[in-house]
């Protein structure tokens, strides 16, 4: 009798998390659609075709997406709420403006808190069993995409040859000196890169220093200029110039250096794929139903599929109860591959990065 008793008291406290949960999600997706609007800016273009996935399933919430660079973004979000207006309710993109912009501007609210659907609650569904936050409190920045990072190093097919490097070592040879473009070191643009360059224990702040203070590098923070150089054959590769693939389509002579066997190994990357609330938000019902959509596994099988959103970096969520049967090779974790993680939150701190590369390229 005792054992029946038990069974029955679990089977009720069950019950009861259940509609407690059903209770509070039907309340806030009532809430949302009084709102009826969502502002959600997003550091990506061609977002569309997987806002609409999002359209059918609440279309009496409006959702309006604001797009640009992260850094665009960020800085607008700021400026909006320190002129107390506050139009922004979510911002997706990269987690080096998400937490060097935002957090660190004190604009963010705890994402963490709108999560109400018990599978995405459930972080066994998620890679490595865990939530992954961009931030050390691990509650405002989301991460929900875990790429193999690409080198985020594109070159001019008809000076440098892929095969002649086997490590981030070789970039610095004295033949590249002169013949080198970049991002802008100190923008989030590069953000990626430069913590998996600085926190490398192969590379680190020595590979830096050299890099940006003795390769007489040219700088610029307009991806498509950067692109024109490289196509125009002005230099040998290029920092950053994230819109090559637009080059490559159109016949001309670039591509990305392929890094996958390099002995410092790859980046595992957020792919512009974390995200945030931001504090007094508008709309913070609309927010949650859209968070909770968004992460739930049909948003995160709709933004896999969705390829058109991120272009060649096709985008592998940190859900692992989805399919990855249709990601593209490049998307793909490769068994044995060394990865590092450059999402992690000790890491997002680009200020000492930041003093480093802008001393070097002073002297």
């Amino acid at each position: 009798m005792r054992g029946w008793f038990a069974l029955l008291i679990v089977l009720f406290a069950s019950t009861e998390v259940q509609a407690d949960w059903k209770a509070e999600w039907e309340k806030t997706v009532a809430a949302a659609k009084k709102e009826g609007r969502l502002n959600f800016y997003v550091g990506r273009y061609g977002t569309e075709p997987l806002l609409n996935e999002f359209r059918k399933e609440y279309p009496e919430i409006k959702i309006v997406s604001v797009n640009g660079t992260g850094n665009q973004l960020g800085s607008r979000i700021l400026a909006e709420v320190r002129a107390g207006n506050v139009l922004a309710d979510l911002y997706s993109g990269g987690a080096n403006t998400n937490f060097n912009l935002l957090y660190k501007g004190k604009v963010l609210d705890s994402i963490k808190a709108t999560l109400i659907l018990p599978e995405i609650l459930d972080e066994s569904l998620w890679m490595d069993g865990a939530h992954s936050y961009g931030d050390p409190e691990r509650k405002h920045i989301f991460v929900y995409i875990a790429n193999p990072g690409g080198t985020s190093v594109y070159y001019h097919t008809a000076q440098l040859n892929p095969k002649e490097f086997k490590s981030y070592w070789d970039l610095l040879q004295p033949k590249w000196k002169g013949r080198v473009a970049s991002q802008d070191p100190t923008s989030t643009g590069l953000g990626a890169s430069i913590i998996f360059f600085y926190y490398n224990p192969e590379l680190g702040p020595e590979f830096v220093k050299r890099l940006f203070g003795t390769m007489d590098v040219t700088y610029s923070r307009d991806r498509r200029q950067l692109t024109d150089w490289l196509a125009q054959g002005r230099f040998a590769y290029c920092l950053g110039c994230r819109d090559a693939q637009r080059a490559k389509d159109q016949g001309l002579p670039v591509d990305e250096i392929d890094a996958g066997d390099w002995k410092e190994g790859v980046s595992l990357t957020t792919g512009g794929g974390s995200m945030s609330l931001i504090k007094g938000a508008p709309h913070p019902n609309a927010a949650k139903v859209f968070t909770n959509w968004f992460l739930s596994r049909k948003g995160q099988t709709a933004l896999q599929k969705h390829k058109d959103l991120y272009g060649e970096d096709a985008p592998n969520s940190r859900r692992i109860d989805i399919p990855k049967d249709d990601l593209p090779a490049e998307s793909k974790l490769v068994k044995g591959r060394k990865y590092i993680d450059v999402s992690r939150p000790e890491w997002q701190d680009m200020t000492p990065i930041h003093k480093l590369i802008k001393e070097v390229i002073k002297q």
